[in-house]
């Protein structure tokens, strides 16, 4: 390996393990902290920046070349439970039977908070059509439910701290890197581990393959690789006007 790669790598590991340090001690302060106790700055411990790692699915199975370090992702949706707004326990297989876009955010981190209005705008878009947006906040519950009111999240929320740790390992990401979003079929096969930003011509590229594995019209292996296809040739989704 060249000097300048091996710069490179290391800055990346650097990134990724910062990012995991950061999102444990937010977890894990709150234990010492008050209810009113300071909050992360804006941007702290946030995912890299576009020009630093580029956000890629991970297709069938594995992970495409550039994408952050990843373990296998399951062909199924993995079972787990968190709490609701309302602390009500919720599995994710309340959600059976519909496809689903499961969002991993956290309230401290910048590319999550971007992404909201397209998360609702997606929710409104496609409920009509079997398809459920669902947030997945690792954060303090107190926090997010702050957040939720004065952004007005209209989408359901799942909330916890390890155990949303947790749930976000089991999709297959060895460092939970926020956000990331699942996308899953009616039948809890998941199709596609989005890390990054999500930003509307992907998301649109991959719900129109959901859609098309729903109906019938392709098997998993193929439309993982369509989406892998389709999102090599779409624009770079961190230009200006993208």
């Amino acid at each position: 390996m060249n000097p300048a790669a091996l710069r490179i790598a290391c800055a990346a590991v650097l990134v990724v393990v910062g990012i995991w340090a950061g999102a444990w001690l937010h977890l894990t302060r709150g234990a010492a902290r008050s209810h009113h106790g300071v909050r992360v700055p804006v941007g702290e411990a946030s995912a890299p920046n576009p020009s630093d790692l580029s956000a890629q699915p991970l297709e069938g199975g594995q992970p495409i070349e550039g994408a952050l370090p990843a373990r296998v992702i399951p062909d199924r949706l993995p079972q787990f439970s968190l709490s609701d707004r309302a602390g009500k326990p919720t599995s994710i297989g309340a959600f059976a039977g519909q496809s689903l876009v499961i969002n991993f955010w956290a309230t401290w981190c910048a590319p999550c908070r971007r992404e909201i209005p397209l998360l609702e705008s997606l929710n409104a878009e496609w409920v009509g059509r079997g398809v459920s947006v669902i947030g997945v906040a690792v954060d303090h519950r107190d926090e997010v439910l702050e957040f939720a009111a004065r952004y007005k999240i209209g989408y359901p929320l799942l909330i916890g701290e390890e155990d949303a740790l947790a749930a976000a390992a089991s999709f297959g990401v060895a460092t939970p890197v926020f956000p990331f979003t699942v996308f899953a079929d009616r039948r809890g096969e998941v199709v596609a581990v989005y890390l990054g930003e999500l930003h509307r011509a992907q998301a649109g590229s991959i719900l129109k393959t959901v859609k098309d594995l729903d109906d019938g019209r392709v098997q998993l292996p193929a439309a993982r690789k369509a989406i892998a296809e389709a999102l090599s040739v779409l624009p770079d989704a961190h230009a200006p006007g993208n």
